[in-house]
């Protein structure tokens, strides 16, 4: 398995010497009914929480394959500490203020180095020549590696970060001033409006540097020892306002103290954050689904501020705002578009399964509050001036303008497509995430039906009737709406492939992998196989990729017990008949497409047979939610527990991953490893080591006992 360590730190930096890693692996046999594919978690890293620092909130890191990831809040600074060892090496350090950072790439190199973990890390604070406060970190960070050539220095937005490291291009705006002194290298520019600015200081504590007057700067070591560098990373951009840790949770879980300390550092009172250091910033699917999943543990006040940020970045259309251009990239938005140098943030609202999923989560949230505190809550104000409750109503109006067409007339032509212009929408927002389709399984078939029958409780609960409000007549129809949309909309997704066919895919989709295929075979039984389209193309044709999205429908919706018990049966058949493996449950599978397709879902790819933290998660939750049906048999409901015995172990065995974006796999010697995505040379990105909407094991939690077999 995956051995991760929790300890106290108790001693402080005080070692010159590098303290190479040895890892170890250690496998753990498959005791399902698996046995010709045993698993194995390979133990690519340690976790440990560090809580050396009396006066800061945070201080822990995160070690994932060969990526160090330390995590520090104290008062008005936050900051994500990234060391990446190999032979591509790097330093990023991300800022929640502002979705700022500093980095540092270097030239490829021979052999592979090692950063050495940080051991002693302070907030500190200086000043430009302004008098304008930067805030940041100072820690000292030791390498293996004889000599490193400085690449580039990128300083400012975390999307130009972001971009450096897809592209290795870095835009002319993005100038550094680059000073040398000594033992000394600094790197500094202002924002582009002139205000604050960032910097990145590096000071050589053992070793020499070189380089500077239109020379590369090149760290050089002495012969026998590590490089030891004092590191001071700082950024002008405003500081967020924390949730503190303890404001967060209604209940103590001490078993997940890494999950809280991710979550208190992606919470703030403006925003909750979608990740880091990739994503450290709002973006509203993230939000919502977050809050949704962490909703029977999260504080009041928590949920209001998630919540809150999705109704504040409302457009006038009643649109969800998928993500958010601030500070420095608005700057530069504003420049290229405008010619002006505002601040003024820049939304995007391009998704389109976020605008469906605000109304069934505040009405989660609404209809289980007394009605004193749900109405105090629709009376809350925007920065805008407008109430809470008129801003959701615009989301009502627009979901139900948006549905009306398909309730009408159910045909193809009137569901939900992507943007024009656009190749993504929702949650596998990859070019090819969705097989280059059009129309989304998600949206369709369980968004827009729950938008609309929570539409129809939040009206029916008179919550909406006060201050001489009138509802809109469509508001009234909305759950009549609702019934065509969740019964005609699935239909046109079915994929059916008869048996015959669904072996021969199998197979060779497994002899293209070198994956076994005995068990996933025996799995099919004899009927013909049916499951549903990831996507429709523009001309209403199924994209033939199984997918995880079923559990959207088990935590939104109430299948029939038909559509129930095959969703389950399908999902959770052993890969690669299903999405099932012993290092997780892939979010895509695509065997039964056609050739040229299967190669845009890979175990490289974003969004392809890899397994993200959330979707398990949010599979499992479905499980439980439909287990709280009355209108189920009880063969149906067995069946449902037979599935949480076929999940669950998978997701324990994996646990020490779970607050990861996602993670890969990879075969060999009759196991299925799990491997960091990301880390490997034909990764297409890769993933965060902290991520907001994989903290959710912290609200959802294993059954207490499974049936026997």
């Amino acid at each position: 398995m995956l051995s991760y360590k929790v300890c106290n730190l108790k001693s402080v930096f005080n070692s010159v010497v590098l303290l190479l890693i040895i890892m170890t692996c250690s496998a753990c046999t498959d005791k399902g009914d698996n046995n010709e594919a045993k698993s194995q978690v390979s133990e690519q890293s340690s976790l440990k929480v560090e809580t050396a620092s009396a006066q800061a909130e945070l201080n822990f890191f995160i070690n994932e394959g060969q990526i160090h990831n330390h995590f520090f809040r104290q008062e008005k600074v936050a900051a994500h500490t990234l060391l990446k060892s190999g032979t591509s090496p790097r330093m990023v350090v991300a800022f929640p203020a502002g979705n700022s950072g500093v980095s540092l790439w270097f030239k490829q190199l021979a052999k592979p180095i090692q950063w050495q973990e940080i051991q002693q890390i302070s907030a500190i604070k200086e000043h430009n020549s302004d008098n304008e406060p930067l805030y940041g970190i100072e820690t000292k960070v030791v390498s293996s590696a004889e000599q490193l050539q400085v690449k580039q220095a990128v300083l400012g937005n975390i999307r130009v970060i972001r971009d450096y490291l897809h592209s290795g291009m870095v835009s002319n705006e993005f100038k550094n001033k680059l000073t040398l002194n000594e033992q000394r290298v600094t790197w500094y520019r202002d924002r582009l409006d002139g205000k604050g600015g960032y910097k990145l200081d590096v000071e050589v504590i053992q070793g020499q540097v070189s380089g500077g007057g239109g020379q590369p700067i090149v760290f050089t070591a002495e012969k026998g020892l590590p490089l030891i560098f004092k590191i001071r990373a700082l950024s002008g951009d405003k500081p967020l306002t924390p949730i503190k840790k303890e404001q967060l949770l209604n209940v103590n879980d001490e078993k997940n103290d890494i999950a809280k300390n991710i979550l208190a550092f992606l919470s703030y009172q403006e925003k909750l954050l979608a990740g880091s250091w990739r994503f450290a910033t709002y973006f509203g699917r993230d939000t919502l689904m977050s809050v949704r999943l962490l909703m029977p543990v999260l504080q009041p006040a928590v949920i209001e501020a998630g919540l809150g940020s999705v109704i504040e970045r409302l457009n006038n259309r009643g649109e969800v705002a998928h993500e958010e251009d601030i500070a420095e990239f608005a700057i530069l938005r504003h420049m290229r578009e405008s010619g002006t140098t505002s601040t003024r943030p820049i939304y995007d609202y391009k998704m389109i399964d976020d605008d469906y999923l605000l109304a069934p989560i505040v009405a989660e949230y609404l209809l289980n509050q007394d009605k004193i505190t749900a109405q105090a809550f629709l009376n809350k104000k925007t920065s805008g001036g407008k109430s809470y409750q008129e801003r959701l109503l615009a989301n009502f109006d627009y979901v139900i303008s948006m549905a009306s067409p398909y309730a009408k007339s159910p045909k193809i032509e009137n569901l939900i497509q992507l943007e024009q212009g656009h190749m993504v929408g929702e949650w596998r927002d990859s070019g090819e995430g969705l097989g280059f389709g059009r129309i989304p399984y998600n949206v369709n078939a369980v968004f827009v039906p729950a938008a609309l029958k929570a539409i129809a409780k939040l009206h029916n609960s008179g919550l909406f009737d006060n201050n001489n409000n009138v509802i809109s007549d469509p508001l009234d129809k909305a759950n009549i709406m609702a019934m065509v949309w969740q019964q005609k909309a699935p239909v046109h997704f079915k994929v059916t492939i008869v048996n015959e066919n669904a072996e021969k895919s199998i197979t060779k989709h497994a002899k293209n992998l070198g994956v076994p295929a005995k068990i996933a075979l025996a799995s099919l039984g004899e009927g013909a196989l049916t499951f549903n389209a990831l996507s429709l193309d523009k001309q209403g044709k199924p994209i033939a990729v199984m997918n995880s999205d079923d559990g959207f429908a088990l935590l939104f919706t109430e299948p029939s017990e038909h559509e129930l018990l095959n969703s389950i049966k399908v999902t959770l058949r052993p890969y690669p008949a299903g999405l099932l493996t012993p290092v997780g449950m892939l979010v895509a599978n695509p065997a039964y497409a056609d050739n040229d397709l299967q190669q845009y879902f890979s175990n490289q790819h974003y969004h392809g047979e890899v397994i993200w933290s959330w979707q398990q998660a949010l599979f499992a939750a479905g499980l439980e939610r439909q287990l709280l049906r009355s209108d189920l048999s009880q063969y149906a409901r067995d069946q449902l527990r037979q599935a949480q015995a076929k999940l669950w172990p998978i997701i324990k065995a994996t646990k020490d991953m779970s607050n990861a974006e996602l993670w890969s796999w990879s075969f060999a010697n009759g196991r299925y490893q799990l491997e960091s995505f990301g880390q490997r040379s034909g990764d297409k990105t890769e993933s965060n080591a902290a991520q907001l909407w994989s903290t959710v094991y912290l609200a959802i939690s294993s059954p207490r006992s499974y049936p026997a077999k």
